[in-house]
């Protein structure tokens, strides 16, 4: 059974497959082109989050989309017919966006293995923050992307308005967020919301290169790095740096970090524990 069949008879949310040092998660919705919605939805990112976290043997991640799509957002049927999280008063929606669709970027923010947004259709709205909640994007050709709430009368409730600029940079986040527009794969590039653009046929294998490139160092130090990248997001020079040297003195304590220094001088690959 090759993998398109087990993704057509699978019913989760988001399918998980481990390829050595790699988890691929892939969105399974390519009915609603793998819209966010639902609390199955909301979930299978915090539980499978929580499983790459305990399991050292994982050091990077690549999440892509079944079907044509990355993932179009939001539900907008729901949102018409004001269904699920779209129901209710001002206050109850916002209830609902708390204990729904925030919870994605919450479980992005926790955390601790590299991930790779591998873009391969149409990332909008909510689709688009998604892709910006990954550590890397690496788009297909035939990608496109729009911060496009504002074309449907609504704000980024996901959180969007706090990831695009530190992506892209305030400006050009502005003129996304508040023109609604559409983009395509190689303007991503040229603004810096994606690392590089390849032919549809090759992103998976891309992308997947690029994390068995991360995957091939030592998983406590990539969880450490990744840890001080987030955390340089929101902190002063004095917090960073005092997360640094704390850091530094635990891995200076790791067999990885001898593992490393042995291979270095004995002039051959290093072999890092899970």
């Amino acid at each position: 059974m090759n993998a398109s069949e087990i993704q057509m008879m699978s019913t989760e949310p988001i399918l998980f497959e481990q390829r050595g040092a790699v988890a691929l998660l892939t969105l399974n919705h390519p009915e609603t082109r793998n819209a966010l919605s639902g609390e199955t939805m909301f979930a299978a990112f915090e539980q499978l989050f929580e499983r790459l976290d305990k399991d050292l043997s994982i050091r990077a991640a690549v999440l892509t989309g079944a079907g044509s799509a990355f993932c179009s957002g939001g539900n907008v049927a729901e949102m018409r017919d004001r269904q699920g999280m779209f129901g209710g008063s001002p206050e109850q929606i916002a209830a609902n966006y708390r204990a729904g669709i925030q919870r994605i970027p919450q479980a992005f923010q926790k955390l601790s293995v590299p991930i790779i947004a591998a873009v391969n259709g149409a990332a909008i709205g909510a689709g688009n923050d998604l892709a910006c909640m990954c550590d890397i994007r690496i788009a297909s050709t035939t990608a496109r992307f729009a911060e496009s709430f504002v074309k449907l009368g609504i704000v980024p409730g996901d959180g969007g308005c706090w990831l695009l600029p530190r992506v892209i940079g305030a400006s050009r986040a502005a003129e996304l967020a508040l023109t609604g527009d559409s983009i395509d794969a190689n303007e991503a590039l040229r603004i810096g919301l994606v690392s590089r653009v390849v032919a549809p046929e090759a992103l998976l294998d891309d992308a997947m290169a690029l994390a068995q490139r991360i995957a091939a160092n030592p998983p406590q130090v990539l969880r450490w790095t990744k840890q001080l990248l987030q955390q340089a997001r929101t902190s002063t020079l004095d917090e960073a740096l005092d997360t640094a040297g704390r850091l530094q003195g635990l891995a200076h304590h790791t067999a990885d970090h001898a593992e490393a220094l042995a291979a270095f001088f004995e002039k051959r690959p290093p072999v890092f524990g899970p």
